[in-house]
């Protein structure tokens, strides 16, 4: 196995550091919308006028089957989907609220039919749940939240009380853990304590409506040792991320990763990271939004994290009809494509061993068992490969893609010239396999 030193955590990691790959879905009434999922407080959209969407929602084409298949045929071992984003609105059929899926024309409750659809294709089911809560009468205002500008916000603000809302969260989580079966993930979002700690895209328009009346939100404010406490008697297994304000499993790093593999500053040890990313600019469906990635940076920045010892998670949201837009079928196409004869140097592994160093243009990692090394080409090499420090440390290479061989010679200097063919491969980053002796 691998030479690094992961800490263990409470929740199993083992498979999702094997698995590497996942499929976040974000999916709700702002889905309608089609203008991102914060629509509600980007716009300051009251209740009362939101309340179409819920009124209108109906993904009469959602089929949770084609779903889950096109997560697996993009080479997804693990998804998590949105049972509540920060509106409020509940995909699933909660008997805490009336704000829920089975009280608009769809009827029906969506995540039941996400996690047996996932199960059917081996994928792991994982859930996501907003800590924030638009909706809710009790929820406090504060610098996110639609109301904030509303000129009776700080005497409405008076008149809620958090721990009702703590107490339906607390129900809530339970009933996602009790009447779906054995979860595998659970990821929260989001506390911010002030300011500066803030990391996310919308730190302008929310600094700029900041008053002085307004809470902040830390593990106290959502009771986290108790929700998790809660939880692991539920499940102890499941894996949960960073954003409750306390430690737990993962941490998450969103539309962004770590340059180089996090650790525990007291022992060195490495920590379990998961980067969180986007096809495009918006986590929701959002129509007219331009920002799309391409295909080659897209795998670029799968082969990026797992070379610094993380997972990535990227996001679809679907059309308010409850299908994949063709942008995102792409993505997902590109995605299984590459990984249909480059999973080798994905799945399974981790981080290269520090010996080896990438030359100029590429990008490394390493099977967990340490017998086999991925040279991944991100710019094509002009002429043969270099390797340091490799010389008779090989016993075979090839090409990933469709196993041809590439032949290598080690040097009396101890590096290794690998004879890369003189035109580029088909397809996207090329890869060469390289059995270590």
């Amino acid at each position: 196995m691998s030479s690094y030193k992961i800490r263990k955590t409470q929740g199993n990691t083992e498979w999702f550091l094997k698995d590497r790959f996942g499929m976040f879905i974000h999916f709700g009434l702002y889905s309608l919308s089609a203008r991102h999922e914060w629509v509600k407080t980007l716009e300051e959209i009251p209740d009362e006028k939101y309340d179409k969407y819920f009124e209108n929602f109906n993904p009469d084409m959602f089929d949770a089957s084609e779903w889950a298949k096109k997560a697996k045929a993009a080479g997804m071992k693990y998804a998590v989907l949105t049972t509540k984003h920060h509106e409020g609105f509940c995909l699933f059929d909660s008997k805490y609220t009336d704000y829920k899926i089975t009280n608009t024309p769809f009827g029906r409750d969506l995540v039941k039919e996400y996690v047996e659809a996932f199960r059917a294709e081996g994928i792991k089911v994982g859930f996501y749940y907003s800590l924030l809560d638009w909706h809710h009468p009790d929820y406090q205002i504060d610098l996110f939240h639609p109301l904030r500008n509303a000129p009776d916000a700080e005497e409405q603000n008076k008149r809620r009380d958090m721990s009702k809302y703590r107490e339906y969260m607390f129900n809530q989580v339970r009933e996602l853990l009790n009447n779906y079966g054995k979860i595998d993930l659970l990821w929260f979002d989001f506390t911010y304590s002030d300011l500066e700690s803030m990391d996310n895209d919308f730190n302008q328009f929310a600094i700029k409506d900041y008053k002085e009346w307004m809470p902040w939100t830390n593990a106290e404010t959502w009771d986290s040792e108790n929700l998790v406490k809660m939880i692991r008697e539920i499940n102890p297994d499941i894996i949960i991320d960073n954003r409750l304000g306390i430690e737990q499993d993962t941490i998450t790093p969103e539309q962004t990763h770590t340059p180089t593999w996090p650790e525990y500053s007291d022992t060195g040890e490495k920590r379990v990271w998961e980067s969180w990313q986007t096809f495009s600019g918006a986590w929701g469906y959002s129509r007219d939004e331009m920002s799309w990635k391409t295909p080659e940076m897209l795998i670029r920045l799968l082969i990026s994290c797992v070379s610094t010892g993380g997972n990535l998670i990227m996001n679809v949201g679907p059309t308010s009809r409850g299908f994949f837009d063709k942008r995102a079928d792409k993505a997902l196409e590109a995605y299984g494509e590459w990984l249909r004869v480059n999973g080798r140097s994905i799945y399974d592994c981790t981080m290269a061993e520090p010996e080896f160093i990438a030359p100029i243009g590429s990008m490394l990692t390493q099977s967990n068992d340490e017998k086999r090394l991925y040279i991944h080409l991100i710019d094509y090499p002009y002429s043969d490969l270099l390797m340091q420090n490799m010389a008779g440390k090989i016993s075979y290479s090839q090409l990933l893609q469709d196993g041809s061989e590439v032949i290598f010679h080690d040097n009396a200097d101890g590096t290794v010239r690998f004879v890369t063919p003189k035109i580029k491969p088909d397809g996207i980053i090329p890869v060469i396999e390289v059995v270590l002796k």
